[in-house]
């Protein structure tokens, strides 16, 4: 099912890593974007593509001011909520911040949305809702504790997202993303991902620092793998596929020893030096999961899922684009 000729989507967070692929794919389509950032996270240099489209639109706001996401859905046929303060250090370390953010600006912008009548509210929710749950793969309806504040702020979202489903008959759904990596994601910073992070040590011969033995593993998934998944959660016309949550992966783990392993024989094909730079082992990471793999059946069978880039495939693309943007 395809949108019909020209939608207007909302994307909240449209300026960071996830957010800023997304606007660029749906205006690539021919539909109308209005991008809702505070820039705390994301960067004007994400828009640089696609800022001057005449079928998009910049809103410099802030989902903790009511105010903010009322004007940001104005005219919005769909929501893509992507605006929150990612990684568990930073919610160990300033909790109360993050909180307001993934919490109190969630729940603004399903009121606005509510308000607005939204058709679809589709929001990134996050494997961290796993917490302490040991089973392998991850299947949605068997989580645990969370092991962080950021965790808890997720799952609060899903769970406020079911009483607005239920309560208000706003349609939404949660994509639980997975260790999503690619263009644009920003190697700078006390939070960076791993991968962009990685990636800029090595390419300035510096030796990355892995937590702990190397072996903990992830679900690592490719930016459009997440495009797509937010495409059929905005298009699906399957009334049972709604107001619930989803993994959003590409259904496979690899430890970090496996990651660095890739990072450096793709980065050598530019610069053979980079070969030789030693892996450096630290202590584990407080908050940290040991092994995250999805189970990505449901999104298979309700949505039609079916993603196109495993690790491998996804790190050639992430490293080459590094190297011609940020050497």
């Amino acid at each position: 099912m395809e949108l019909s000729n020209q939608n207007t989507i909302l994307i909240t967070g449209g300026a960071g890593f996830i957010g800023s692929n997304l606007s660029e794919y749906f205006l690539g389509l021919g539909h109308k974007v209005i991008c809702l950032d505070n820039f705390s996270t994301g960067h004007h240099h994400n828009l640089k593509n696609f800022v001057d489209n005449p079928n998009f639109k910049l809103i410099e706001g802030d989902i903790r001011n009511i105010e903010d996401c009322v004007l940001a859905v104005q005219g919005a046929d769909y929501v893509l909520h992507q605006a929150a303060l990612g990684s568990v250090p930073r919610s160990i370390n300033d909790p109360i911040t993050t909180n307001d953010v993934n919490v109190s600006g969630f729940l603004n912008m399903l009121v606005a949305a509510r308000d607005a009548k939204i058709k679809r509210f589709i929001y990134a929710a996050s494997s961290s809702t796993y917490g302490d749950s040991e089973g392998l793969p991850k299947v949605e309806d068997i989580i645990g504790k969370p092991l962080s504040p950021y965790a808890i702020t997720k799952y609060v979202n899903e769970l406020y997202a079911e009483i607005f489903s239920r309560t208000y008959r706003l349609e939404t759904i949660g994509l639980r993303y997975f260790n999503v990596f690619g263009r644009k994601q920003d190697p700078n910073g006390a939070y960076a991902a791993v991968i962009p992070k990685f990636v800029m040590q090595l390419m300035n011969y510096e030796s990355p620092v892995i937590n702990g033995d190397g072996n903990y593993s992830r679900d690592f998934t490719y930016i459009d793998n997440v495009i797509q998944m937010n495409q059929l959660a905005m298009t699906s016309q399957n009334p049972e596929a709604i107001n619930t949550v989803y993994n959003t992966a590409f259904g496979d783990r690899n430890t970090l020893n496996d990651l660095v392993r890739y990072l450096k024989e793709y980065l050598a094909q530019f610069d053979s030096k980079i070969a030789d730079v030693e892996i450096v082992y630290g202590a584990n990471r407080a908050g940290d999961i040991p092994h995250s793999l999805a189970s990505i059946d449901k999104a298979k069978t309700m949505l039609g899922y079916n993603p196109k880039y495993s690790l491998q495939e996804g790190l050639k693309e992430a490293v080459s684009w590094y190297w011609n943007n940020l050497k």
